[in-house]
């Protein structure tokens, strides 16, 4: 690498690798109540994280749990049901996406979407990627609303 090259960040499937470790680790927050540091030190005994986005899962997974009020707040009226009928996977990518949208805005809105419905796929139940989709698209609108505008135009 030259002297003028800037260092390069992490791939993309690095960072899908560590979305979806993520997603995993902040279900079993959920279900569990252990403390983040027990189920990091988990997932890193049993995840080859050489090929993840450590960065991103380190910042993602600690920051949600501190948030969960507020993060809830922002997506809570496009809900149709209460949070508590929510599946444990849709809350965690809500959050996730929710997340991303407010804090992550080098991450285009689009992106989040897409890998939010795609975890959903593999994760969630039957329809949930739909669910999610509505609900994060209908979120974007409001919390990337000049981002966003861009798009729907063309």
């Amino acid at each position: 690498m030259s002297d003028t090259q800037a260092p390069k960040g992490p791939s993309t499937s690095q960072r899908k690798r560590a979305r979806k470790l993520v997603l995993q680790a902040l279900y079993q927050w959920q279900l569990s109540q252990s403390s983040l540091s027990q189920i990091e030190a988990e997932f890193r005994t049993d995840n080859d994280f050489a090929k993840v986005d450590i960065e991103y899962f380190s910042e993602v997974f600690y920051a949600i749990p501190k948030m969960v009020d507020e993060l809830d707040k922002q997506f809570d009226v496009f809900l149709d049901r209460a949070i508590t009928d929510v599946d444990p996977i849709e809350v965690s990518l809500l959050r996730m996406g929710t997340y991303e949208l407010m804090h992550r805005v080098d991450i285009p809105y689009r992106v989040v979407l897409n890998e939010a419905v795609e975890l959903a796929k593999q994760f969630g139940g039957t329809d949930g990627h739909k669910y999610i989709n509505s609900i994060l698209d209908k979120l974007s609108l409001r919390l990337r609303s000049a981002e966003t505008s861009r798009f729907k135009k063309s």
